[in-house]
């Protein structure tokens, strides 16, 4: 390919992203079939009232058409009557909220709607892949703060509050061309929900400095501490605001790609805007399927019983590590649950291919334990930048949003995991 015909830089990587290193070693692994514990996608189906909702709005003229670009009305007003009570206020469906196709295009228009290029935007480490090649696709810089693992993460269980932020790390990489944080609470990976008095300290730096806050939420309906939201702290923080929501997290149904974003008209608008030009609009029929899934929700207990679902299972699933002395974040939120495996011997002269032998040591705990065990996980290095992907290298993480039998039959195989086991 001659140079005038080469690829935009935006999408030029060479080297492998995670998702092709793992299912590569899920392809060529002994051990088959592999149990999937890595993609967070769930292994079950939303609810009939929710499926039973997307089939009847295939047979409505109107929800097979384009949806009006800021979304069906029905869905928006549901979304309003759903989130006001923790706004403390009516929304209002028309000026304060946009619906996009998944949370992730709905991130991606706001950053195309604010971000010129050279403006920086801060993210967290160990961050969402997506949110770095979207703030790139605007031209933004991405400025990366790490979160910091509990100290004594590698030799006992502790709760994923544990994962700290340095504030002043955090106040350092703030520049007069900063232009938005991003957060994520619940976290994926890691399974934190930001404690208030966390939230505050990031807001007031951003109201300090003139900060755009983009908060992704899209566990906002999996928590299992107190959960607060950061744009109702105060009327000032919500002004610098926009809230990331997601059906396919909240009804079990990643495929529909329906999210939102909730916020201040003022900036809502550009968004609004933004999405207009990237995609137009959103799958019709199905946002007149999750608007009923909100109607319905509170009335069938949905939200509770989903609560008590997934912690359920994250209990199932982290028994094994008790069983096997292995230490843990216990996640406060999501379904996500990061594993240290310090303990975890790789036999010496174990073999590699190099663009897994050249990654750190998480990337070769994942393609182990899919080749020994037929057990594939996600190595959280690949969230950090290259200069901090030390501080997870010890760690994997596991999506439990799976049936019980998958779950057990991963337990099964993670009990061979003893052998490799460092001797007290």
């Amino acid at each position: 390919m001659t140079a005038k015909l080469k690829p935009a830089a935006r999408v030029r990587g060479q080297r492998q992203d995670v998702w092709s290193v793992v299912n590569e070693a899920a392809a060529a692994s002994p051990v088959q079939p592999i149990v999937n514990m890595g993609q967070g996608f769930f292994g079950y189906n939303p609810p009939d009232f929710i499926l039973n909702a997307a089939k009847e709005s295939l047979d409505r003229v109107d929800c097979n058409q384009y949806a009006p670009t800021r979304g069906r009305p029905r869905l928006k007003k549901a979304l309003a009557d759903a989130y006001s009570p923790f706004w403390g206020r009516t929304l209002n469906p028309d000026t304060e909220i946009t619906i996009t196709t998944g949370a992730n295009e709905g991130m991606l228009s706001a950053f195309m709607a604010f971000i010129e290029p050279g403006d920086e935007v801060i993210v967290f480490e160990p961050f969402f892949d997506q949110y770095i090649s979207n703030i790139e696709m605007a031209g933004g810089k991405v400025v990366y703060v790490p979160m910091h693992p509990p100290k004594e993460g590698a030799v006992k269980t502790l709760s994923a509050a544990e994962w700290t932020i340095d504030f002043d790390e955090f106040e350092r990489a703030i520049t007069p061309r900063t232009k938005m944080v991003v957060i994520n609470t619940p976290h994926n990976p890691v399974g934190k929900v930001f404690s208030a008095d966390e939230l505050k300290r990031i807001a007031s730096l951003c109201l300090e400095h003139q900060i755009l806050i983009l908060s992704d939420e899209v566990y906002d309906r999996l928590y299992y501490v107190p959960f607060t939201r950061i744009a109702t702290l105060s009327p000032e923080i919500e002004s610098i605001t926009l809230t990331v929501g997601s059906a396919g997290k909240n009804f079990y149904a990643t495929g529909w790609r329906v999210g939102w974003l909730i916020g201040p008209p003022h900036l809502i608008q550009y968004v609004a805007a933004a999405h207009t030009r990237i995609c137009y609009s959103s799958v019709s029929p199905l946002q007149e399927a999750c608007a009923i899934g909100f109607e319905q929700a509170d009335a069938r207990g949905f939200w509770d019983e989903s609560i008590r679902s997934m912690k359920r299972k994250m209990d199932l699933f982290n028994a094994v590590w008790r069983e096997l002395g292995v230490p843990y974040s216990e996640p406060e939120g999501g379904y996500f649950v990061m594993v240290n495996l310090s303990k975890v011997q790789i036999p010496d002269g174990y073999e590699f291919p190099p663009h897994v032998a050249s990654r750190p040591r998480d990337f070769r705990l994942a393609w182990f334990l899919i080749h020994e065990l037929g057990v594939a996980a996600i190595p959280p290095s690949e969230f950090y930048t290259d200069a901090n992907a030390h501080i997870v290298e010890d760690y994997l993480r596991f999506a439990v949003c799976k049936p019980d039998e998958v779950l057990e039959e991963a337990k099964e195989r993670l009990r061979g995991l003893k052998k490799y086991l460092k001797a007290e």
